[in-house]
């Protein structure tokens, strides 16, 4: 991935900082973004887009770490405009990873009992984001025949996933999506689908749950390593618009955790 260069949304921390650390540690150029900054603070958990730049820096990629807050239409443009002026146009690989889905305390109950203030937190600040940076993203995309992977949670068995009417929702709808902006970028040679990791050490389960709880628990780069296979298969568009768990796409390439 010497040549290549990515966008990972939301990748100060979590899912989208593990994605970023792989790509980089395979030789990507990664813009990093998040409203989490140094000097612009929004959280007490660690995580900065300077600090996971820096370190998929030192794993022998070239972080670039943009602040950004995905709900702001006119940031999400600057960024992309930003990527094409320094790569002449094109961009091959988009992670819309951006949520905010733990803004409010987050807990199962009946739709009625459930904050509405999650409609901005999941909707606005998670599927919106995710469609605005593709919007922005997509003619990049296509100059490389790219590949957006957007990211979201399935759960087959729940009927409501989560017992949480605003996140199943919003999960439900990246699939969705995804569906969708495959449909309208094959005939242009570009793929897009979505990944579902399964349960993740990230910094806010570790500092809910405490790490000692989580012994099973998937590492934040499991899903980088899917990114990354995924990413690399040149019959990548036979998933066009799927969602596939991170352990699927473990099992069918061969991929491990990191422990």
């Amino acid at each position: 991935m010497e040549d290549a260069v990515a966008v990972v949304t939301g990748a100060a921390r979590g899912v989208g900082r593990g994605i970023a650390l792989v790509l980089g540690e395979a030789g990507a150029t990664v813009y990093v973004t998040d409203r989490e900054a140094r000097g612009h603070r929004h959280s007490g958990l660690p995580g900065t887009v300077e600090d996971t730049a820096e370190q998929l820096t030192a794993r022998g990629g070239r972080g670039v770490p943009v602040r950004v807050d995905h709900t702001d239409d006119r940031a999400v443009e600057a960024l992309f405009a930003r990527v094409r002026e320094e790569h002449g146009g094109g961009l091959d690989l988009l992670v819309a990873n951006a949520f905010d889905g733990n803004a409010l305390p987050f807990g199962g109950a009946p739709f009625w009992e459930l904050p509405l203030g999650h409609w901005r937190n999941m909707m606005d600040a998670g599927v919106r984001s995710h469609l605005v940076a593709a919007w922005y993203a997509a003619p990049l995309l296509i100059e490389r025949r790219g590949l957006a992977v957007l990211t979201g949670y399935v759960d087959p068995d729940a009927e409501v996933i989560a017992g949480h009417a605003f996140y199943d929702l919003a999960m439900t709808s990246v699939s969705r999506l995804a569906r969708t902006l495959a449909h309208d970028l094959r005939p242009h040679g570009a793929t897009a689908l979505a990944l579902s990791p399964g349960f993740t050490r990230t910094e806010a389960i570790v500092a809910a749950v405490g790490d000692a709880g989580l012994p099973d628990a998937d590492s934040v780069e499991f899903p980088g390593r899917a990114v990354r296979a995924l990413f690399e298969d040149p019959r990548v568009a036979r998933h066009a618009g799927r969602t596939l768990p991170v352990a699927d796409v473990a099992a069918e390439y061969g991929l491990t955790d990191v422990r």
